[in-house]
């Protein structure tokens, strides 16, 4: 079954076709990638709230009930749309700022942030494609079409003793705060499938800034391994007009890119000889979008081990040398000494970004390099705060919070 697009996905955007778009996509995949499910927020006659908690385990096929989200949480600044079996929240401020986010993925589509002038500039970038219903998968946000970039989660929870069932793009909305005037502030929740692993992702939209924030407690009897990154991708003119600023004297490593559901990558990117193909594929196949999600085996977490290994030994080290570094190359690295705050600059849109973190102890950046169209699919540059060379650990009846602000100073 197919699907028209919403403009209210992205606004302002034209959707690809199926023919032109170029990105990689579950069809490219074996079919033993994991799903892409969908929950249900119940009508309730009790004033209570009740919302299901999703567990990755057991979650059935469910539509979810726009209308009750419409009555339950209005009055707060945000709309609700169904889209399909799933929907869209659009958070708007008095003063022009909105943000366009997916349930149950939890997707950031959209920030488009107030400028001293008046208007608004879209801070992200993301693309539309059409998808056929055979390949709905993770990379499917909405019955039809095919979302990649904006702002997502791209984590792996484990604990000493097994794989935590749980994934970083179902949610079930736990609660909105705020209002149009000042802030506002969405909840989403998800638990594993035996209730002692809750993690909460909190989005707060301010007057001058978008929060991303993760918050992980842990009731278990043993420590968890958090891995992974919050991903987000700005839209710039090119990255040959795009600039780093405040990286010098920070060091990284060179690796091969964070893959997920959501993210954009080229197709030609880094891929010089058939050794780099087919070891990125591999990647992608060994890690169905996710590291970590499905069942692992002894064997496994042998092969898991090994390969991080690998990989860590193959990455190559480096100190940042220019506090003005120009992104027009091919570029994947892990900052793992850089500044909580530095900026992005867009010579070509004459705009900025400050990108910050908390909680996190890594910076990873990405860059499609130059050789594409401006203003086009690949006309962004991918920050993440990460947890990737060094995973966050989280011990028995502990909470660990890590969050990314994606401050405009153009106000």
């Amino acid at each position: 079954m197919s699907m028209a697009f919403s403009p209210f996905l992205l606004p302002n955007f034209s959707p690809l076709s199926t023919a032109s778009a170029k990105h990689i996509d579950s069809s490219s995949y074996p079919s033993s990638l994991p799903s892409f499910s969908f929950l249900q927020l119940y009508k309730t006659n009790s004033n209570k709230r009740e919302f299901p908690v999703p567990k990755v385990a057991s979650i059935p096929y469910q539509p979810i009930n726009v209308d009750y989200l419409e009555e339950e949480f209005s009055g707060h600044g945000v709309i609700f749309k169904g889209i399909g079996d799933s929907c869209v929240a659009k958070m708007e401020l008095e003063n022009g700022s909105k943000a366009i986010m997916m349930l149950p993925s939890g997707l950031i589509t959209s920030y488009k942030a107030s400028m001293w002038h008046g208007g608004t500039v879209e801070l992200l970038q993301a693309s539309v494609s059409e998808s056929e219903e055979k390949n709905e998968g993770a990379a499917a946000a909405a019955a039809g079409v095919a979302i990649q970039g904006g702002v997502s989660l791209a984590f792996d929870c484990v604990s000493e003793d097994e794989q935590v069932s749980w994934s970083p793009t179902n949610w079930a909305l736990h609660d909105i705060r705020g209002n149009p005037q000042q802030e506002i502030q969405v909840q989403l929740i998800s638990t594993d499938s035996e209730d002692k692993v809750e993690i909460k992702y909190v989005i707060t939209l301010k007057e001058d800034v978008l929060v991303s924030e993760l918050v992980v407690s842990n009731s278990k009897s043993s420590s968890l391994q958090l891995t992974g990154s919050i991903l987000s991708h700005l839209t710039v003119s090119s990255p040959d007009a795009t600039y780093a600023v405040g990286l010098e004297r920070s060091d990284f490593f060179s690796r091969l890119p964070i893959l997920s559901s959501f993210g954009i990558i080229p197709p030609d990117f880094g891929l010089k000889n058939e050794s780099q193909i087919s070891k990125l594929w591999q990647q992608m196949a060994q890690k169905a979008f996710m590291p970590g999600w499905g069942p692992k085996t002894q064997n496994d977490d042998g092969n898991e081990a090994e390969r991080n290994q690998r990989e860590n030994e193959e990455a190559m080290e480096g100190e940042e040398d220019d506090n003005y570094k120009h992104l027009r190359d091919q570029m994947s690295r892990i900052y793992t000494s850089a500044p909580t705050d530095f900026t992005i600059i867009d010579r070509g849109r004459r705009n900025s970004v400050i990108v910050g973190r908390d909680g996190f102890d890594e910076l990873y950046m990405f860059s499609p390099g130059s050789s594409h169209e401006d203003y086009g699919k690949y006309s962004y540059i991918c920050v993440g705060q990460s947890a990737v060379l060094k995973p966050v650990i989280v011990g028995p009846n502990e909470s660990w919070r890590g969050g990314q602000r994606l401050y405009n100073p153009n106000l």
